[in-house]
């Protein structure tokens, strides 16, 4: 399994996977989920991918001469596609070729088409778009009320998105979220793991420097990691226990009268006789 976040937001996008794939707990293995396709001064996108590695791997290659019919003009391919999401057809066709070519023998051996990928970036003349794609090629677009996208073992690491980030999210901001995103999931799931691929994309560059590869060594990370878990402790601690006591004197009584609900009880009645 994997995880990958991106979002999108007024100032730029940032991207951010990790590389941890398994089928069982004796086949662990490392491999980039992160693909970045660029043509500096005319396009950035990049694609994350989750689900069957076979599937992702073929997509991948395929996605780089696959065409999608343009009527009377030449067909379109991400190297001459003129809108992102002219750019995302393609990737849909190209996950439906894969399925046509090897779905038939995958289900043959109880396998499912499982591949879900966010693919976002910008072409020069348009706005950034980014975008959730389904195993059926399918997709959706994210929003200014839905700014980020979530694949793979994405649980773990959402309510720290969902408190966090708005399309006003500052990018080194939203960078930060991200890996403390991801932080949270390393630490309650085994699937996903180091090292992870970041990238932070300004809005009208059509390029980018900010591409990174972050091992357990990381500085920056090993602080996130460490500062993290410390000031959630911190956080924990300053909260006040329970206050059973429903008087005056307790701020925060949690033992009160409720006018829709009784507590859920049956007390036994010695005098009863049982039959």
């Amino acid at each position: 399994m994997t995880y990958c976040v991106a979002a999108r937001l007024s100032a730029g996008m940032v991207f951010l996977s990790d590389s941890r794939t398994n089928a069982g707990l004796d086949h662990i293995s490392t491999f980039r989920k992160m693909m970045v396709y660029e043509k500096a001064g005319d396009r950035f996108m990049v694609l994350l991918s989750a689900g069957n590695l076979s599937i992702s791997q073929s997509v991948r290659e395929i996605l780089q001469v696959e065409k999608v019919d343009n009527g009377d003009g030449p067909p379109i391919t991400i190297w001459n596609a003129k809108s992102m999401f002219d750019a995302v057809r393609v990737l849909g066709a190209a996950i439906r070729r894969v399925q046509e070519q090897d779905g038939a023998a995958l289900e043959a051996n109880g396998i499912d088409f499982n591949a879900h990928m966010i693919f976002g970036g910008q072409i020069a003349g348009e706005a950034m778009r980014l975008f959730m794609v389904y195993s059926a090629g399918n997709f959706i677009e994210a929003t200014r009320e839905t700014c980020y996208f979530q694949i793979g073992e994405s649980k773990y690491g959402k309510p720290i998105l969902d408190r966090v980030l708005t399309p006003l999210t500052p990018l080194d901001e939203a960078a930060k979220c991200a890996l403390v995103s991801m932080d949270s999931s390393l630490k309650s799931n085994l699937s996903v793991g180091l090292p992870l691929d970041l990238v932070v994309y300004q809005e009208g560059r059509l390029q980018s420097e900010q591409i990174v590869c972050i091992d357990e060594h990381n500085p920056y990370f090993r602080m996130i990691r460490g500062t993290w878990g410390q000031r959630l402790r911190e956080v924990f601690e300053g909260i006040d226990a329970p206050q059973w006591d429903a008087g005056t004197a307790a701020l925060h009584p949690l033992l009160t009268e409720s006018p829709r609900f009784e507590a859920m009880r049956k007390i036994h009645n010695l005098s009863e006789k049982v039959v």
